[in-house]
């Protein structure tokens, strides 16, 4: 069995005590193939480039969050540097990049720094990971409106209805280990209608750690309990299951 971890963030500070520890005990295991760092800054994409040189597993993402998006004060220095990331041979895509209308941040700046970035996915080829935290109609708006950019929608917490027109539309996608929480029967249902050649599946790490390990800190070997709730609901084994989303995000991000 192999599992490829689409999401985490082993640069967060989270980590800092003892990152390399947790990352070679993870390695170890031998059922995580690869891991994707997400970026969410320059910095932090500049982190994921680092893991993905120390680690022949990592890859990484480079893009701007939306909550990092507000203090930006040099768009176009940020832009210049984000498209330099992008070329790096190990970054497979652009990300993480959104909109998040939990938080009372400037909605504005966000929608303006998801567009550049769309923009510079169409222009350079590369899939985006969306981050979509209770904005699910803006989101959707801009993935019409740049149907040439597909990607994934990480820890999906949309609708079946909207997981269905986003396959429909060519994009992938993730689920985290949310599927397991008592309050999941909505994304179960979405995990219901996506069919098996577009579903992936993620940590978030540090966060969103699965049962039974909830309230922990979250690392790629928990994936098997998020694995394991969606081949469930899916009516198939774990092991096809991870089969199938291992060669999904090997597709989706070019990784051999």
């Amino acid at each position: 069995m192999e599992i490829i971890d689409t999401h985490a963030h082993y640069d967060d500070s989270r980590f800092d005590d003892n990152r390399d520890e947790v990352i070679a005990d993870v390695l170890n295991i031998g059922y995580i193939r690869n891991i994707i760092n997400a970026g969410c800054s320059i910095e932090g994409s500049k982190a994921g480039q680092a893991l993905s040189r120390k680690y022949p597993q990592f890859y990484f993402t480079a893009g701007i969050h939306p909550h990092d998006s507000v203090e930006i004060k040099d768009r176009d220095r940020t832009l210049f540097e984000l498209e330099g990331l992008l070329r790096d041979p190990k970054c497979v895509a652009l990300g993480e990049i959104g909109l998040d209308y939990y938080y009372d941040y400037d909605r504005d700046v966000q929608k303006n720094w998801l567009e550049w970035q769309m923009q510079m996915a169409q222009r350079m080829g590369k899939p985006v990971a969306i981050h979509d935290r209770e904005a699910h109609g803006d989101c959707m708006d801009m993935v019409r409106k740049y149907p040439d950019v597909i990607g994934e929608f990480h820890s999906f917490s949309g609708s079946a209805e909207m997981a269905k027109e986003l396959v429909k539309r060519g994009w992938y996608i993730s689920f985290s280990g949310v599927i397991t929480f008592k309050n999941a029967s909505k994304i179960l249902e979405a995990v219901k209608a996506v069919p098996l050649d577009r579903i992936m599946i993620e940590t978030d790490a540090p966060y969103l750690a699965p049962v039974p390990m909830r309230g922990k800190t979250n690392v790629s070997s928990y994936m098997k309990y998020t694995a394991e709730a969606a081949a469930n609901v899916l009516g198939i084994s774990t092991e096809e299951f991870c089969a199938a989303t291992t060669e999904n995000a090997k597709r989706l991000f070019g990784i051999k």
